[in-house]
């Protein structure tokens, strides 16, 4: 935890509300999401109890299943979920991108899915792992859709743990990252606690608000695990009833409106508060750079279903080998520094952080040489300098480069930092004249700026979240995934 993190806490713990940690927000929210809130019977991590799903807060889908050890039931269960999200997955690729340029195709959408905290990002994994290499042939035949998706929630997790992607978002996490409350980090997993302290009902500061949302009576747990006396007392005896109606149609059918009656009020609560979320971090307004990595994502969601609808995409294995690993633990770690800069750039809460440790400096401009040509080349270039006062830390080296967000085309290398003054080499953005800047593209004397990190290490994803390195460059319309069975398909356990 930061100190500036740490003393939001303390002045939400004083007002008894939330404090924001940004002045913008940093994580695409679609104009159509998909909130999924799962539930899994009770020691059974793989064993599907329950899902409400669906585009609309005022409509969602209810799916229970009556058995979750029965292993048909259960993929009765995936099978039904699999209509649902590879409907939205689809109507995701319907439209194209015209601004892309060039010959890429880019769809005008990605799918956003959003699940209420960590434990469904995990329920995403052990879903996509279970169903991914299920056959719909041979012994233990599943629905065709249910491999499928298997791959796309797959793709979707392994897409969760790049840095500024939306397509899969925990909420609790997004939430965490926007505001800071008065609890623990632990806390803060708690759905209903954290937005109690974020937006408490009428009446009631962030402490008492989250205070009541630890009754699993008035908040049950968002999921995937279930509260313990609801399983005892109510799930427990649901089930065992739907077991013993299974000679009488009449009686199984008021068996089964009672389970799904019981599960539906545990997870309704969960589903409304997910909206609610949406809806605050809708409100604020989106940073610069979020549009970018959106498309990003879109770029990548366009790559994937390509490969699967031409049959291209390499199986997605179990685990990585330990060359793969190392490469994308070097793309991730990339990702996260491209991402940190960008945030900082956007926002100047997020910059105060770099400036607190010294690697951002805000101040005034005391001298400007506008005019300065660096003649140490072999051709003579426009490098103009500029001497800037500040009574910000700075731990920067002379060579380090920085960007103002003031002009993000324009990079800044540091010369020189004594106590009080940092000396800049300006280039780029400045025009096209190699003796004159463009007005306004160097700073003027007595001039405000701020200065921070970039990195230009981060390479915009080339290759199939698979690992396929075939280019891509498509033309005509979307095509439609097919699902063609192969006889070398693996075969994997819910275990």
């Amino acid at each position: 935890m930061s100190i500036l993190t740490a003393l939001a806490r303390a002045e939400a713990v004083e007002s008894g509300k939330a404090q924001p940690l940004t002045t913008v927000r940093h994580t695409h929210v679609a104009e159509r999401p998909l909130v999924l809130v799962p539930l899994s019977l009770a020691g059974e991590a793989a064993a599907p109890l329950a899902a409400i799903v669906g585009t609309d807060p005022a409509q969602p889908r209810l799916l229970v299943v009556a058995n979750p050890r029965d292993r048909t039931q259960r993929f009765d269960f995936v099978a039904e979920l699999a209509r649902v999200v590879l409907s939205y997955v689809d109507g995701c690729a319907r439209s194209v991108d015209t601004g892309a340029g060039g010959t890429k195709l880019r769809y005008a959408e990605a799918p956003q899915v959003i699940v209420p905290n960590r434990g469904g990002v995990e329920f995403v994994r052990l879903l996509g792992r279970s169903t991914r290499f299920r056959r719909p042939f041979g012994p233990y035949p599943v629905h065709r859709t249910v491999p499928i998706l298997g791959q796309w929630l797959t793709f979707l997790r392994e897409r969760a743990d790049h840095p500024g992607s939306s397509m899969l978002l925990a909420m609790t996490e997004v939430l965490g990252n926007h505001w800071a409350t008065g609890q623990s980090g632990l806390e803060d997993a708690n759905l209903a606690a954290l937005l109690g302290w974020i937006d408490p009902p009428g009446g009631l500061d962030g402490a008492t608000a989250a205070s009541l949302a630890e009754d699993p009576l008035r908040s049950p747990p968002a999921g995937p695990s279930t509260d313990p006396t609801f399983d005892n007392e109510i799930l427990a005896p649901a089930l065992a009833a739907v077991a013993r109606s299974d000679s009488d149609d009449f009686a199984r059918e008021r068996a089964l409106a009672a389970l799904t009656a019981a599960v539906a009020d545990q997870m309704r609560p969960t589903w409304d508060l997910t909206w609610q979320a949406v809806r605050l971090l809708r409100a604020r307004p989106a940073g610069a750079s979020v549009e970018t990595r959106w498309a990003m994502d879109r770029d990548v969601f366009t790559m994937y279903h390509m490969a699967l609808a031409e049959g291209t995409a390499l199986p997605q294995p179990r685990r990585d080998s330990a060359v793969a690993a190392a490469g994308r633990l070097d793309r991730l770690e990339r990702e996260q520094a491209r991402y940190d800069a960008q945030r900082a750039l956007d926002d100047p809460l997020v910059m105060a952080e770099f400036r607190l440790s010294g690697e951002a400096f805000t101040g005034t401009v005391v001298a400007a040489s506008p005019n300065r040509v660096d003649t140490s080349g072999k051709k003579a270039a426009l490098r103009p300098h500029i001497t800037v006062q500040t009574d910000d830390p700075v731990r920067l080296e002379p060579g380090a480069n920085l960007v103002s967000p003031a002009r993000l085309t324009q990079q800044a290398t540091v010369v020189s930092v004594s106590s009080v003054d940092v000396v800049l080499e300006l280039s780029k953005g400045m025009g096209r004249s190699t003796k004159q800047p463009a007005p306004g593209s160097v700073p003027e004397v007595g001039e405000r700026v701020t200065y921070g990190p970039v990195t230009d290490a981060y390479q915009p994803p080339g290759r199939f979240p698979s690992r396929d390195d075939t280019p891509w460059t498509h033309g005509g319309p979307p095509p439609v995934v097919e699902y063609s069975p192969s006889e070398n398909d693996a075969v994997e356990d819910w275990s």
